[in-house]
This record gives structure tokens, C-alpha cells and sequence, in this order.
């Protein structure tokens, strides 16, 4: 979610540690014995609501990012159709997701069943305490969210993606607070409770619907190595290119092959003359006298991938290195040349 820098999300977690340590010492001097708080479980619950805490505000915000990137994919905007930057929150969203949820549930579940045997008190300052700044976090988290959302659609967002994502944040924060206040309220937490039950099974089936939703939206694993694999081969072609053009500098014409390039005295490491992964070279043709092409095997066809881009300007620009899938051959510019010329 472009709304929330991950600085907020590490802020956010770290803020509870020493408020957590200064509560429960001034629980301790004031309560005493009156507030349970010598009871031997207080610090492994203590625990468990930070715990709980943490998984919370990751699995909340990752179940919104997921929302927010489908949101994006599936209702475009011109002004903001970067396919990169959604795959990229798609992935840490899903990443997230996988560990905190079931981290969230599973000691959610230990501290419930701490209030069913009586080691965690309904009375306790840890429970009261800790509850509240659960919903003081949440509070603070969701409300930064909701200031992004909100200052998008002022910026100029599309009025349907703002609908969708201010209605995905208030079944967030509904969800969120209308729990902790009536888990904090009830008045037999040690006995089952219907209720709880109902919140547990239906968050987690949005949870869990979201989690298989994001894989119909983000890129399998082998495109994502295939995508960088094209990457670290086009870097190659531009170490290439600028060797080229030092050559041309130093002798006013191109090599006529790659045997008389590499008498030359250019530095160019011998890895940039092939493929990362197959080590299969990459073709020199030398065209013209200013003129030539580096050709090589692609796995991707990001030609197709910048056509869906709305800032990109295919064919205008002559440092493009866009190619399609396969074998394809890509003009190399000679810089050199071209400010002799000017």
C-alpha cells in the first residue's frame, strides 16, 4: 500500500516496547496485590499481548494491502498504472500475511484459553491494560491509513478506487475495535463465548480468502526470477554499449568483431559478454560504420508489459532496451558519435 512507508509499520511496532515496560511497572507500585499483579502468569501474558500486538497490526495492514492492490489492478488509473510498484506491496503483503495470521490466531487462542483455566484473571491490569493498548495502536496504525486513502483521492485518485478502499479500512477498523471492546466488556471471559467464535471463523475466512485472492493478482515466482534475469542481461548490454562507445572514442570507428573488441584495452568484465544464467554470449553486429546491434535470448516480453504503462513512450526513445520474448536483437547508441556530430 503506497499509503503506509514501511518507517510507519516499523514505528508502529516498536512503539509498544518501552510503553509496555513503563505500564507495567506503574501497575505493579500502584496495584499491587489489589490488581492481581503478582500473579506468577502476568509476564508470559504480558508477552502474548504484545505478541499478539505485533501479528495484529501485520496481518490488518497486509489484509489491506492485498484489498488495496487488487483494487488497483482491477480498476485502473492512468496516473498511476506502474505495474512494479503494486506487484512489489502484492509480494510483502502476501509474505506478511503467511506468518502473522497464523501467529495472530494461534496466541490470540493461548490467551483465551489463559482466561478459561483462571491463569489470566478477567480483573487483571495486564488484561485491562494491555487491551486498551492494543486499541490505542490499532487506533493510531488505522488512522494513518485512512489520512493516505483520503489524501489520494485529493490528489486525484479515481472516485471508485477511494469507495473501495475507505470501505476496506472500515471493515478493518470495525472488525478491529468492535472485537477488543466487547472482549474487554464481556462479563464471563472464562466460559465460551458464541460471539468470539464467530469473529474468530469470520475473519479468518477473509483472511484466508484474501491470502488465495493475492495469487490470482501477482506474478508467480519463476516470472519474478525470469524478470530479473532479463534485468541483470540488459545491464549487460548496456556494459557493452558504453565499452563500444570508449572503443569508438579512443579509434573514431566500431570493431569489426568481438575478437577484435576484446585486443582492444577497454575494461569490461568477461561476465558482461553473456547471459547470467546460461552464459550463452551475446551477439555483436556491427551494422554500419556508427552503426550496430547486441542480440540475446529474453525469457520476458516486457514490450507487452510497457504498452500497459501509461508513462511509457515506446519507440520515442532511443535508449529504450524493451524487447519481446525469444531471441531478439536490440540497437545499440553511440554516443560518442552522436556528440561529434552536434
Amino acid at each position: 500500500m503506497p499509503e503506509i512507508p514501511m518507517g510507519i509499520i516499523s514505528f508502529f511496532i516498536i512503539l509498544p516496547l518501552p510503553a509496555l515496560l513503563i505500564i507495567s511497572i506503574i501497575l505493579a507500585i500502584r496495584d499491587g496485590n489489589h490488581n492481581h499483579m503478582n500473579n506468577p502468569h502476568n509476564a508470559k501474558y504480558a508477552f502474548y499481548y504484545l505478541l499478539s500486538l505485533a501479528a495484529l497490526i501485520f496481518t490488518a495492514l497486509s489484509f489491506g494491502m492485498i484489498i488495496f492492490s487488487i483494487i488497483d489492478k482491477t480498476i485502473p488509473d492512468v496516473l498511476n498504472s506502474y505495474r512494479g510498484s503494486v506487484d512489489s506491496q502484492l509480494k510483502f503483503a502476501i509474505s506478511a500475511l503467511f506468518i502473522a495470521a497464523p501467529i495472530f490466531y494461534f496466541v490470540s487462542r493461548l490467551i483465551h484459553r489463559g482466561l478459561h483455566r483462571g491463569e489470566l484473571v478477567k480483573e487483571s491490569g495486564i488484561r485491562r491494560w494491555l487491551t486498551y493498548f492494543i486499541i490505542l495502536v490499532s487506533s493510531l496504525t488505522i488512522l494513518g491509513v485512512f489520512i493516505g486513502v483520503i489524501n489520494n483521492f485529493l490528489s486525484g485518485e479515481l472516485t471508485a478506487r477511494f469507495i473501495f478502499k475507505a470501505l476496506t479500512m472500515l471493515v478493518i477498523s470495525g472488525a478491529t475495535f468492535s472485537f477488543y471492546f466487547y472482549d474487554i466488556k464481556r462479563d464471563a471471559p472464562d466460559k465460551p463465548d458464541k460471539t468470539v467464535k464467530i469473529f474468530f471463523i469470520a475473519t479468518l475466512t477473509l483472511v484466508a480468502a484474501a491470502f488465495v485472492a493475492a495469487w490470482f493478482f501477482v506474478e508467480s515466482p519463476s516470472m519474478a526470477r525470469n524478470r530479473r534475469l532479463d534485468q541483470a542481461l540488459i545491464q549487460n548490454i548496456y556494459n557493452i554499449e558504453n565499452a563500444l562507445n570508449s572503443y569508438y572514442d579512443r579509434n573514431k570507428r566500431l570493431p569489426a568483431n568481438w575478437e577484435e573488441f576484446k585486443t582492444d584495452k577497454v575494461y569490461l568484465n568477461t561476465a558482461s559478454l553473456v547471459d547470467p544464467e546460461t552464459k550463452a554470449p551475446i551477439v555483436y553486429n556491427k551494422l554500419g560504420d556508427k552503426e550496430f546491434e547486441l542480440c540475446a535470448t529474453f525469457r520476458t516480453d516486457s514490450l507487452a508489459e510497457a504498452a500497459n504503462q501509461a508513462t511509457s513512450y515506446i519507440g520515442s526513445d532511443i535508449n529504450s532496451k524493451e524487447h519481446p520474448a525469444g531471441y531478439y536483437c536490440l540497437r545499440g547508441n553511440l554516443y560518442t558519435a552522436v556528440k561529434t556530430v552536434n
